[in-house]
C-alpha cells in the first residue's frame, strides 16, 4: 500500500461511522480494477495453504461477513492478501435495516456497536456484485486465489416460523457461485433470530438445508460446503445442545476437516463487558472489536471441546492484532476472519496476522 492506514484513519473517524463505510465501499468499488486502485490496496498474499471443507485456502485469514454486504468490493478485498472473502449477509428481498443512525465507535475500547439490521440490495443485485468479480481470475503470481463465502439471513418481514423458507430462496441463488454459504442465524438486529440456535430449530433448519444441498448437488454438478454462524452469548448448556445438533447431521469420526457442514463462531454480542461508562455503550445493538475477544474464545473453546476436534470452526470476534488471531487458534478456531479490526488497524493487519499465524504454526 502506498499510504499507511494510520495516516488515513483519523479523517475517517472524524465523520460518521456509517456515512464513512458506505463511501469507503464505493471507492473500493470504482477503483478495485484499476491501476490506481491496485497500487493503493494490493498487499502481498502470505502463503499458508490450510485445507478445510474440501476447499484450498492460501492461508487462515479472512474477512467477516457485515464489511460488504452488496459483494460490491471483493476485488478490492481480495487484493489485500485475505485467504477468504465472505460478503453479505444477503437476504431474498432487498431491506433498508434498522433507522440510523445504527453504527457507533466506541474508540477508547476499540471497539464498535451496530443495529444494521441486514441492509442490502437484496439477492439479485449482490449477484451481479459476485458474477462482475475477477476473484477467480487472478494473475499467475498468485495461482491460488481467496476462497469466496456467501453469508445468506432472513429478511425482517418474513416470521421467525417460515424463516427456513428464506433460507432456502437464498440458498439456491447463491449456490452456483459460492465456494461455501454461511448461514446467519445469530445476528441480534433481526427479531427473534437467535431462536433459530435452539436444538429443535436449528435441528430443522439443518434438515431443510441438508435436503436442499442434496438437490442442488445432483442438479448443478457441484457441493457447497455449509457453515452455521452462532452466537457468543450462549451459556455451557445451550452450547452442548447445539453442538449435539451438528454432530447429529454432521458426524465427526473423520481423520480430517473434510465434512462439508462447519461453525462460524461468532457473532456480535449483547452483552457490555468491557466498555462499561464509555460513550454510546448503553446502545442498542451488537458489540464487536476488542471487548469481544474473551467471550467469544470462551464459546469457542467450549464448543471445540463439546463437538470434537475434527469439525471444521472458524474463529471471529475481537482480533485486533496477531496475539488475539493466536488465541483464536489456541481456543480451537482452524482458522480467523477479521472485521473491527481492520477498520480499527487497516489492511496492514492482514499482512500481520497472516505472517504471525504461519511462523507460529511452522
Amino acid at each position: 500500500m502506498l499510504l499507511p492506514y494510520s495516516l488515513i484513519r483519523p479523517i475517517f473517524f472524524s465523520l460518521d461511522a456509517e456515512t464513512v463505510h458506505d463511501v469507503t465501499l464505493k471507492t473500493l468499488k470504482l477503483t478495485q480494477n484499476t491501476l490506481w486502485g491496485r497500487l493503493l490496496l494490493t498487499q502481498p498474499m502470505v502463503h499458508d495453504p490450510l485445507s478445510l471443507m474440501g476447499l484450498q485456502f492460501p492461508n487462515r485469514v479472512g474477512l467477516a461477513a457485515g464489511m460488504d454486504k452488496n459483494a460490491s468490493a471483493i476485488d478490492a478485498f481480495a487484493a489485500m492478501g485475505l485467504g477468504h472473502i465472505e460478503v453479505g449477509t444477503v437476504t431474498p428481498l432487498p431491506q433498508v435495516g434498522n433507522p440510523k443512525p445504527r453504527i457507533f465507535r466506541l474508540e477508547e475500547a476499540h471497539a464498535l456497536i451496530n443495529r444494521l439490521g441486514f441492509n442490502n440490495k437484496g439477492v439479485e443485485v449482490f449477484l451481479e456484485n459476485v458474477q462482475k468479480s475477477h476473484l477467480k481470475k487472478q494473475p499467475s503470481s498468485n495461482p491460488t486465489p481467496p476462497i469466496l463465502g456467501l453469508n445468506i439471513g432472513k429478511n425482517a418481514i418474513t416470521p421467525i416460523e417460515n424463516a427456513s423458507q428464506d433460507y432456502l430462496k437464498a440458498l439456491e441463488a447463491v449456490y452456483p457461485y459460492a465456494d461455501y454459504v454461511t448461514v446467519n442465524i445469530s445476528s441480534p438486529n433481526t427479531k427473534n433470530l437467535r431462536t433459530l440456535q435452539s436444538d429443535e430449530a436449528l435441528d430443522a433448519l439443518m434438515g431443510a438445508l441438508a435436503e436442499h444441498r442434496e438437490r442442488l448437488t445432483s442438479r448443478m454438478g457441484k457441493r457447497v460446503p455449509l457453515l452455521i454462524k452462532i452466537a457468543p452469548d450462549l451459556d455451557h448448556a445451550q452450547i452442548h445442545l447445539l453442538a449435539n445438533t451438528f454432530k447429529k447431521h454432521c458426524p465427526t469420526d473423520k481423520s480430517a476437516k473434510q465434512g462439508d457442514w462447519g461453525i462460524i463462531c461468532s457473532n456480535t454480542t449483547l452483552l457490555r463487558q468491557g466498555v462499561e461508562g464509555l460513550a454510546f455503550s448503553q446502545e442498542a445493538g451488537g458489540l464487536s472489536g476488542a471487548p469481544l475477544l474473551n467471550a467469544s474464545n470462551a464459546v469457542l473453546a467450549q464448543l471445540r471441546q463439546a463437538i470434537g476436534e475434527h469439525f471444521p470452526i472458524v474463529g471471529v470476534g475481537g482480533i485486533m492484532g496477531a496475539e488475539d488471531a493466536k488465541s483464536k487458534i489456541k481456543s480451537g478456531a482452524d482458522m480467523v476472519q477479521i472485521y473491527s479490526g481492520l477498520i480499527y488497524k487497516g489492511p496492514e493487519l492482514v499482512t500481520e496476522i497472516s505472517k504471525a499465524l504461519k511462523t507460529w504454526a511452522s
